[in-house]
């Protein structure tokens, strides 16, 4: 007799089966910074987060994310469009070709920029946006040429940082919309004609000729006042030292006048004897002088009297020790040159 199988034990083993099958196919393990969007029947059911997660088999299943990135081979840029069911929510980053945008002053420049995003709301980023990485990279071209465009060429160089603040701002509000969050922009190169390079080359080199010439001359003023200012402080101190030392002379002299008036006693007779003494001495020393000019020396006829005062004076002073004394003193005082010899 043939062996007959129940059919419960067939259901049952039937059962079995299918649970398997279903426990298989639900049993999700999600990574981590990793999500996937769950449709059931067609329409958005929940997201499912890091770890072990049950699905639905034959109901529930992923709804993938189009995404677009370029692979880069020297200057060449492939785009690669995929379409994946588990949404990365780490930074990504896209580099685009380099775009041409034409500034303000109507140069067209080529600018290669990166762009730093991430998803923080996969559901808006699948379902708000037919193609979301296609979205974020059209807007930022766009606003890349908008802002650069408001621009000068020179202004692009000198403010990066600038532009790259301006591109994130527009960007931010339209980017949020799909779940999208904008971190930061980057101008990575920036690619001129070669007919404003060189005009920009031979602008830098006329300007580090005018740096250098403005340097040197302020180095030659600076020397030239430094000089200056040590000639006039030489002045001022040689002035200072004639006008002292005139003065102890006149000092001198005056001393040696009241000592040698003092000693002549009061008179006009004994005024006019020192007087001519004085001038005597004056003449004697300025003979050197006068013969140093010429192999002939002319004396005024006045000067023979005044050396014949000073002959009298002379002997005046032999007769009377006292009086050799003062003129003596008077020498030491700072008198005129030759008054210490009046006593010889």
């Amino acid at each position: 007799m043939p062996y007959a199988i129940n059919p419960g034990l067939l259901i049952a083993l039937v059962v079995v089966v299918i649970a398997v099958i279903m426990v298989i196919k639900g049993l999700v393990i999600v990574q981590e910074s990793e999500v996937m969007v769950i449709e059931r029947l067609g329409a958005y059911h929940r997201t499912l987060q890091k770890g072990i997660n049950f699905i639905v088999p034959f109901f529930d299943k992923p709804r993938p994310i189009k995404m677009v990135r370029y692979l880069r081979k020297g200057q060449e840029f492939t785009p690669v469009l995929s379409q994946e069911t588990r949404i990365d929510l780490r930074e990504s980053v896209m580099d685009f070709p380099s775009q041409p945008v034409v500034t303000t002053d109507n140069v067209t420049v080529r600018i290669d920029g990166a762009i730093y995003f991430q998803i923080i709301d996969p559901a808006n980023a699948v379902y708000k946006i037919e193609n979301m990485s296609q979205a974020v990279e059209v807007l930022a071209k766009t606003t890349l040429r908008s802002v650069v465009g408001q621009m000068e060429l020179d202004k692009i160089f000198e403010s990066r940082a600038e532009v790259n603040a301006k591109i994130k701002e527009q960007m931010e509000e339209p980017a949020s919309k799909w779940g999208v969050a904008i971190n930061r922009i980057e101008v990575q190169d920036i690619e001129m004609p070669t007919e404003v390079k060189e005009a920009m080359h031979l602008q830098m080199s006329a300007e580090r000729r005018r740096r250098a010439t403005v340097t040197e001359a302020e180095g030659e003023k600076a020397a030239a006042i430094a000089k200056a200012q040590g000639q006039k402080e030489s002045a001022i101190l040689n002035a200072q030292g004639d006008k002292e030392s005139a003065i102890l002379r006149a000092q001198g002299e005056s001393r040696s006048i009241e000592l040698v008036l003092g000693a002549m006693g009061e008179g006009e007779k004994s005024s006019r004897a020192v007087i001519g003494y004085l001038l005597g001495q004056s003449y004697i020393s300025m003979l050197p002088e006068m013969a140093k000019q010429g192999e002939r020396v002319f004396v005024p006829y006045e000067s023979s009297a005044l050396l014949g005062a000073m002959g009298a004076f002379r002997d005046l002073s032999a007769g009377d020790e006292a009086l050799g004394d003062i003129a003596r003193r008077a020498a030491a005082a700072g008198g005129l040159t030759g008054a210490a010899s009046a006593q010889g």
